[in-house]
């Protein structure tokens, strides 16, 4: 049973669509629009009545469900999980369900947001109890239309069945009376046992869209009288603007104005979202993207020194002696870590390192908006547009009801778009351009160079052994540019009796920012390379090592703060150990494990050197991650996420030079190639009965760490220092 109550009146509306149909309102969904099964399916023919408003699920008359999308998609496949939930509980068939792509409404939804892998996790129980309410009203509906017992109806697939009498009537027969009764104070959800959308594998709704090119990116917006706009930042971190001379730049054919704008102004309340090292720029506003980004080179812009520049060296040399010397903030102690490190027969103290990285969506960042006095219209690739509106509001002195913001499909976010730097840029321009309505487009180098990385890291790993290769002491220090890596509360706490966890804090004036698995897509990789290298210096089986620990977190844990479950932790990595076939104690694979955004996954990897360069053969892949949704986007989220940590790992890095980054386009970035991606990757899901959680990040964090010990199984050398290639090139 799910109880409605006691936020039965937020949580749901129903009422009475005009001319018929029944319109069902919920407080968070996220969903996507079947253009694929609309066209392809000659049963699914639009109703003749129904009203389309935000924040509803619509039944017509003719029976087809539409449901409104509110939540942005970035490329996670919730635009067909979330109303494979609805659906399910609903109990319609999945080809007669039609959504579409709702704005930004706090009135009528909640968490209009696309971040931290938590989508499917906060939508799991109130999407299905919106649909099993819409079933359960139609189902009263019908019992008073056929006069009989709603205990003696069934529904299958939108259509409500009396079989005692063989009568038969379709959810559009009676979704207007359904939307005058009263809502039930509890609905029994399905059993999982009994799902018959959920688990099963469904093609992403929007793929049709995407391969054909039709319009669903920032970037292919248009709209009449638009111009376009480009910006000029400082070149470097550490500068802000002096002055522009842009009369010659004015002079040109094409171009509509040259204004200058303040992101962030003296006395505007700015929220988590506005991270940005530049929020004062020069704009050039013109008839096309072409025109503009050319006479953006040539305007005349004085830049003035505002603190010191920092170069790649000297940042990592702070670091150091920040991790080394530093007066550390303790997150976690348990026993004495001090004492037990005195009486140990073994040390291994291992230090690892990741620089800055940029996200480097495949769509650069862009937004449109037209702003007036009275009003403002905003559409683009957003993942925080809650957050984006209330800046919006605050430095146009605008009323957040006056703002208007749609969502389109991201080509990629990552952690970047959590930032709307670049919608506040685009209100502005057009607000000084004269109120002309403007679509902002970043160059390549634009988004490169602007800010909003991951943080470089640093992190000192020390284990503490006794004669009998038993691990008794733990330490772990880390420090970041803004923030430190380091997770007090996550394994291998809980399995050591004198345990320590530090953070150190390095400043930068580098601007930074989440990164797909904040902080796990560095600590992960450490953690697990260290423990490998641990568990070589007690003698034992890299997974047998690790299970021993969990064994002890599982039967005598130590403390009452860890934050993961050890036998769901344990378990992954008995699977991945099965299902790959790892031979215990020669495996000349690498293999990791590791917790966050609430599931669980482990890995095997096998790698191999190819003109003198590590590249992957095979990644098998366990995850606990709950029951699965969808199973082909789970595949294709968990593929993703270890290509691009194999790729990164090998090669992504942003290094500076007095404050400038030294790489700002594709020629000098590396990525990972086609041609370097694991030849295979086998994916195996724990069968599970559990809500879901995290599908998005979780993949990526760990087989950095597996990567790792495969590069010392093949090379025989360890690995500290990423990107492995470039760093191993640098060394000779």
């Amino acid at each position: 049973m799910s109880r409605n109550k006691p936020s039965r009146r937020s949580f749901l509306k129903v009422s009475a669509a005009a001319g018929g149909g029944m319109l069902l309102g919920f407080s968070w969904l996220t969903s996507c629009e079947n253009e694929k099964a609309r066209k392809a399916s000659p049963e699914l023919q639009m109703p003749e009545k129904w009203v389309t408003v935000n924040a509803f699920l619509k039944i017509g008359d003719n029976g087809v469900v539409t449901i409104m999308s509110p939540n942005p998609e970035i490329g996670q496949n919730v635009k067909t999980s979330m109303p494979m939930l609805v659906a399910e509980e609903l109990d319609v068939d999945w080809k007669n369900v039609v959504v579409e792509q709702a704005g930004l409404d706090t009135d009528n939804y909640q968490r209009q947001l696309a971040g931290g892998s938590q989508s499917i996790r906060h939508g799991w129980e109130p999407l299905r109890k919106t649909g099993a309410t819409a079933r359960y009203l139609l189902l009263q509906a019908a019992a008073q239309q056929l006069d009989v017992d709603a205990a003696s109806l069934r529904t299958e697939n939108g259509v409500i069945y009396h079989d005692d009498s063989d009568r038969k009537v379709g959810y559009g027969e009676v979704a207007s009376l359904a939307a005058t009764l009263p809502l039930p104070e509890e609905v029994t959800l399905k059993d999982p046992a009994d799902f018959k959308i959920i688990g099963h594998a469904t093609k992403n709704v929007d793929a049709r869209k995407i391969v054909t090119g039709q319009p669903l990116f920032g970037l292919d917006l248009q709209r009449e009288g638009m111009k376009y706009a480009a910006i000029v930042h400082p070149p470097a971190f550490g500068m802000k603007l002096k002055s522009v001379d842009d009369a010659a730049v004015r002079a040109l054919p094409g171009i509509h104005d040259v204004v200058t704008i303040n992101a962030a102004p003296e006395g505007v309340e700015l929220q988590w979202s506005d991270v940005n090292a530049f929020p004062q720029l020069v704009a050039v506003v013109g008839d096309n993207s072409w025109r503009v980004l050319d006479a953006k080179k040539k305007l005349n812009i004085e830049w003035e020194q505002t603190s010191p520049p920092e170069s790649t060296a000297d940042q990592q040399e702070s670091m150091r002696l920040a991790l080394m010397d530093g007066k550390a903030e303790e997150a976690r102690r348990d026993g004495n870590p001090e004492a037990a490190f005195a009486r140990a027969a073994t040390i291994i103290d291992r230090t690892y390192s990741a620089p800055f990285l940029p996200h480097n969506t495949m769509e650069p960042m862009n937004f449109f908006a037209h702003v007036t006095d009275e009003r403002a219209e905003l559409v683009g690739p957003i993942q925080t547009p809650e957050f984006l509106r209330k800046t919006v509001s605050a430095v146009l002195d605008m009323p957040e009801d006056n703002i208007d913001i749609m969502m389109t499909r991201m080509g990629g976010g990552f952690g970047r778009r959590l930032y709307g730097n670049f919608g506040v840029e685009a209100a502005l321009i057009s607000r000084a351009a004269g109120g002309v309505p403007v679509k902002l487009v970043y160059s390549r180098e634009d988004d490169m160079t602007q800010g909003t990385y991951r943080p470089e890291y640093l992190v000192r790993y020390r284990a503490g052994l006794d004669e009998e290769g038993r691990l008794i002491a733990f330490h772990v220090r880390g420090t970041g540019a803004g923030e430190s890596p380091v997770f007090a509360n996550r394994y291998p706490a809980g399995t050591v009796d004198n345990y320590l966890a530090e953070n150190i804090s390095t400043e930068s004036n580098v601007s930074t920012g989440a990164w797909r698995a904040p902080r796990s897509n560095f600590i992960a990789g450490a953690e697990q390379a260290f423990l490998d290298e641990v568990a070589e210096a007690a003698g034992k089986d890299p997974i047998e090592f690790r299970l021993e620990l969990f064994d002890r977190a599982i039967n005598d844990p130590v403390g009452e703060d860890n934050d993961y479950d050890p036998e769901r932790y344990a378990g992954v990595l008995k699977l991945v150990r099965d299902k790959s076939g790892w031979k215990t104690g020669n495996d000349p694979r690498g293999v990791a494990a590791y917790y966050c955004h609430n599931s669980y996954v482990a890995q095997v990897l096998e790698a191999r050197l190819e003109a003198g360069e590590p590249r992957v053969n095979e990644v098998h892949c366990a995850v606990d991650c709950g029951i699965v949704v969808n199973p082909e986007g789970a595949h294709n989220q968990i593929e993703g996420g270890i290509i691009d940590g194999v790729g990164h790992a090998l090669f992504g890095a942003l290094t500076f030079t007095d404050g400038k980054p030294d790489q700002q386009n594709f020629d000098t970035y590396r990525l990972i190639r086609h041609i370097e991606a694991p030849r295979a990757i086998h994916t195996h899901f724990v069968e599970s009965d559990t809500a879901p959680t995290g599908l998005g990040e979780p993949s990526l964090p760990p087989v950095i760490g597996a990567l790792a010990n495969a590069i010392y199984r093949v090379t025989g050398e360890r690995v500290y220092d990423q990107p492995f290639v470039q760093r191993r090139e640098l060394r000779g």
